[in-house]
């Protein structure tokens, strides 16, 4: 007897704040049968799914987490059982998510599946520091990268060749990654922005340069997204104009 599977949405949480969901996203959350979701994704944002099984696979660097191969037997198992089954993952799907695995799984199990698309957190990060990460004239290209490895690869040391580079997962290996530049002849004062738990209430934002990256990472213990390039260098405006215009519009609304 072929056995009958439900369908699997595997949708981006975006960068934290439950407000930053897609519309399809939330719709397909407040339908689901059952949640798997990753350790990143919030319980305001779980409040989407009060009706739905929740199943935590978290996957956090340098902690102990759900193997890959046991989430994707957990997803083929509540297929089995719900009509509507969501994983959840921060930030895209197809970003850092580990779907390749999963799709490979679901296919050839015979699973049907749908992505649904969330904001990534480079680009959630620059619009929370208010910084493109292209500007005409400085940058126009831009590396997403990571340094994190599976268990058993050898790290990957090299620098993306691009105007913006943004790594994630950064933690210690920004650091790393920042000497490296720095042997490479990457210049000391290279701006860097450094924004911690983003869209979270309690987001950090840090500004430094590439030397002082290299000597130590001012975080604590929440996901990292390091920044680098021409593109992070403060406009005049936003460190003059821009702050005496709310200061001016404060006064007049007082």
């Amino acid at each position: 007897m072929t056995a009958s599977y439900g369908r699997v949405y595997l949708i981006g949480a975006g960068p934290g704040a439950a407000d930053l969901i897609t519309v399809r996203g939330a719709r397909l959350l407040a339908s689901a049968d059952v949640v798997l979701y990753d350790a990143l994704v919030t319980n305001e944002m779980l409040e989407l799914c009060r009706q739905a099984v929740k199943i935590p696979v978290g996957k956090r660097s340098g902690q102990r987490s759900a193997a890959q191969e046991h989430i994707n037997q957990q997803l083929i198992e509540n297929a089995s059982k719900y009509q509507l089954v969501v994983r959840l993952k921060g930030g895209d799907p197809m970003l850092f998510g580990r779907a390749d695995e999963e799709l490979t799984a679901l296919e050839k199990a015979g699973i049907a599946y749908d992505i649904v698309p969330g904001i990534t957190t480079a680009l959630a990060a620059a619009a929370s520091i208010r910084q493109p990460l292209t500007k005409r004239g400085v940058a126009r290209s831009v590396a997403l990268f990571t340094s994190s490895t599976a268990p058993g690869e050898t790290a990957d040391t090299r620098i993306p060749d691009c105007d913006t580079l943004v790594q994630y997962m950064g933690g210690r290996e920004a650091m790393l990654t920042a000497q490296r530049m720095l042997d490479a002849g990457y210049p000391a004062s290279w701006p860097v922005r450094i924004v911690e738990n983003c869209s979270r209430k309690d987001e950090h934002q840090t500004s430094l340069n590439l030397g002082e990256l290299a000597r130590g990472l001012p975080t604590g213990s929440g996901p990292v997204l390091v920044m680098m390039g021409e593109a992070m260098r403060p406009r005049q405006t936003e460190q003059t104009d821009y702050q005496q215009s709310l200061d001016n519009n404060a006064g007049n609304t007082a």
